[in-house]
């Protein structure tokens, strides 16, 4: 009797959500800013440092190239690089351009912060929970 050899199939892979997405207003003025930079960008760089009353604190700048361990997210013609120590903080997160009276900013809305300081400048961010 010969033995039969059975190769299991690979499970299907469930689709990784965007680390971060962005809003029509947002994508649209990120498009601007680059479009009147002093030189070509290849997209947003978006992380999370330490800092601020409330421990933590978003940051935002331009990147010429993606690091090898970027998340990169296109979304709404705009590429995104994700800093790798900062996905567990972001996932879910999207950001947003509001225009008021008295400012003009980008604001992250992040299921994961637990915490922000009065002056919305820092916040306290947990890392999302993996299933």
């Amino acid at each position: 009797m010969s033995e039969l050899s059975v190769t299991p199939q690979p499970r299907a892979r469930r689709p990784r959500p965007k680390v971060v997405s962005l809003t029509e207003r947002a994508a649209e003025r990120v498009r601007e800013i680059m479009a009147k930079a002093d030189r070509p960008y290849m997209g947003l760089r978006v992380g999370v440092k330490n800092g601020g009353c409330a421990g933590q604190e978003y940051v935002l700048q331009y990147a010429e190239t993606a690091d090898p361990l970027d998340e990169v997210v296109e979304d709404k013609g705009v590429t995104i690089l994700v800093e790798p120590k900062a996905v567990l903080f972001l996932i879910g997160t999207e950001i947003d351009y509001e225009v008021s009276k008295l400012s003009a900013k980008f604001v992250f809305r992040n299921p994961n912060e637990t915490d922000a300081c009065g002056c919305g400048e820092s916040v306290t961010i947990k890392p999302a929970e993996l299933d």
